[in-house]
């Protein structure tokens, strides 16, 4: 296979092919005006037709205008060269990311099958071996899905469903939820605050972005798991804060983090599985809600906040209903759901 090579070579190549244009430049700049000189000094000596004039000045004036402008399309082939590998190096992670997640549960179904078709299994495992078989086929359904969903969402062919919802219960409802689906004690999420607004949702896809980041705090968790939820108001936007005592987040990934096939790799958590779709599908979802998310650390250690912000419906109304397609004009009903 053909190597590839590193960034340093290319900057390296770039910065080399820019010095040769300067010195060329320079060059043709030294032979013109010399050359302008002598013709000056001593060419109507030599013959009266040589008549050099200064209008020929344009011709040095156009080379140098033309050979700035090949300069600077130099840079920009540049830039998008560099812009292209580091898209061919973020999908070439997608792909052995992906891969792996893919390879995995069908593994475990194979070797489910092929046990109970080698061996004779009593029919308490076999049942519970099909149970473990439908978990790993539902997990490549959601990974198959998840990738779907998300390059609708680009494509601009994901249709949003948005109702309006009492944004204390259904947030307190979404993250009571997400805590069953993923097994976890009642008491490690905690929701603090209240809020007496509305918001425009789409329950489907926001179920996505509370999933999301709550499988984040778990999985980035070495310890004792912890996620603290914070929901409050201003007056024109509502929001969430999700804070964990994960391995944290350093500076220079907090804004990486949201793009696409992004992955923290930290020593600490070896094997931690992923795409780097995760997040960004969590941006985007939140973008096409009409809000923005971002995240605080304070660094490798210290856990992670994820801050949501999203508008409140009375006081953006005209404005979210401009936005936002599909809005129906009706408030859910839901049932008390407990932080305790």
């Amino acid at each position: 296979m053909k190597k590839r090579h590193s960034i340093f070579y290319h900057v390296s190549v770039f910065v080399v092919a820019q010095l040769l244009w300067l010195m060329v430049l320079g060059l043709w700049i030294y032979w013109y005006v010399s050359n302008y000189i002598i013709l000056k000094e001593v060419g109507g000596r030599l013959s009266p037709q040589l008549n050099y004039k200064g209008s020929n000045v344009a011709v040095l004036v156009g080379g140098i205008v033309l050979l700035v402008a090949i300069s600077f399309a130099m840079s920009v082939i540049f830039r998008n060269l560099n812009v292209q590998l580091s898209l061919t190096k973020l999908y070439d992670n997608f792909i052995a990311n992906i891969t792996h997640e893919l390879k995995s549960p069908l593994a475990s179904i194979q070797l489910y099958l092929e046990t109970l078709n080698s061996r004779d299994v009593p029919p308490e495992r076999q049942k519970e071996f099909l149970g473990l078989m439908i978990q790993d086929a539902d997990r490549l359904q959601n990974l198959i899905n998840s990738i779907l969903e998300l390059s609708a969402i680009e494509q601009r062919k994901k249709v949003f469903e948005y109702e309006i919802y009492d944004a204390d219960l259904i947030m307190r409802k979404l993250f009571f939820e997400s805590a069953e689906q993923f097994k976890l004690p009642k008491e490690i999420i905690h929701i603090e605050g209240e809020l007496k607004c509305k918001c425009a949702l789409d329950i489907d896809a926001f179920k996505i972005v509370i999933n999301n980041l709550i499988n984040n705090a778990v999985k980035y968790s070495t310890g004792n798991i912890k996620i603290m939820v914070s929901i409050k108001e201003n007056l024109n936007k509502f929001l969430i804060e999700i804070k964990d005592n994960g391995i944290g987040i350093a500076l220079t990934e907090q804004k990486k983090i949201f793009n696409k096939f992004y992955r923290i790799m930290n020593k600490n958590i070896p094997n931690v599985k992923g795409t780097g779709l995760g997040l960004y599908e969590v941006k985007e979802i939140i973008k096409n809600h009409g809000g923005k998310i971002s995240v605080e650390s304070e660094g490798p250690g210290y856990g992670s906040t994820f801050i949501i912000e999203l508008p409140v419906y009375e006081n953006s109304k005209r404005k979210l209903t401009t936005r936002l397609k599909n809005i129906r004009e009706k408030e859910e009903i839901l049932p008390e759901a407990s932080d305790d």
